[in-house]
């Protein structure tokens, strides 16, 4: 798993949705911070936080291991 690759997704996807990071963070009961770390390729999200995180911003949870679309 590439982090800088996974943080770009999260990202990329996070504001598909049309969500800040704040907002994001609220639905999943956790930081802003966290996710700017994420999305900044400085660390990963909790196992735990897989399932929601795929669910909330509508992307299989390959994907999400992926960094996006294993085809890219």
């Amino acid at each position: 798993m590439d982090a800088k690759k996974t943080g770009s997704f999260i990202c990329l996807n996070r504001k598909r949705q049309g969500l800040s990071q704040k907002e994001l963070a609220d639905r999943l009961h956790i930081s802003d911070k966290a996710i700017s770390k994420w999305e900044r390729g400085l660390s990963f999200p909790d196992i735990s936080m897989l399932i929601p995180l795929s669910e909330t911003l509508e992307i299989s949870l390959y994907d999400l291991l992926n960094g996006g679309n294993a085809d890219e």
